[in-house]
């Protein structure tokens, strides 16, 4: 992973509409609404995955263990970095009204000492139909390489931790049933598990 790991190709995929049988896709909401979110840096991308934040943050603690390997993180980049505080404000006004979307958004959120209306999260992590499509139990969280590889037909990682690609990916994979997630919400349904309660002050 390197800075400008942000600056990856992108192709956006057609997304695959359940039941639907015509060239037009329903909008429950505009594009606009949504923003996707990743906590290994603090990385923010529009609904068709332009990168509106891709940040390390200066850490308030010492680091014992880069994971350079995996992570590409190297001191010079958190020793430049910005501080917390301020990019706290940057991600709380770039999500402030929009749909969330990600993959363990409760770790995105407590990381950045952040809470969101739950109404407004669409969580990969946490969708159930996933979860039944794969034959696992209700409460199993499944890795976001499974489902990008099964849903997408795609590796990620094969070049270390890259967040925008996380991110990305987790922007993909609601994309490709966003109308059966949206459906089910519109009709008073939630249609995903609840995230661990230890976190549930993370969401209003």
């Amino acid at each position: 992973m390197s800075s400008n790991s942000s600056n990856l190709n992108y192709n956006t995929p057609t997304p695959a509409q359940p039941g639907s049988t015509s060239g037009r896709v329903q909008r429950y909401f505009p594009p606009e609404r949504y923003v996707a979110a990743q906590a290994q840096r603090v990385t923010l991308t529009d609904y068709r995955g332009t990168v509106l934040l891709d940040s390390y943050v200066r850490p308030t603690q010492p680091v014992c263990d880069y994971r350079t390997a995996e992570t590409g993180l190297q001191p010079h980049h958190l020793a430049e970095a910005p501080v917390f505080i301020d990019v706290q404000r940057q991600v709380a006004s770039l999500i402030k009204d929009k749909i969330l979307v990600g993959y363990a958004l409760w770790e995105f959120l407590s990381v950045m000492n952040l809470s969101h209306a739950a109404i407004n999260t669409r969580d990969t992590a946490l969708f159930m139909s996933f979860r039944r499509t794969l034959n696992q139990k209700p409460n199993v969280m499944i890795p976001l390489q499974t489902l990008i590889k099964h849903f997408m037909g795609r590796d990620i990682g094969q070049n270390g931790d890259i967040p925008v690609e996380r991110a990305r990916a987790a922007l993909d994979l609601f994309r490709s049933c966003e109308q059966t997630w949206e459906g089910i919400i519109s009709t008073g349904a939630w249609p995903c598990a609840l995230p661990p309660v230890e976190y549930r002050n993370f969401f209003t």
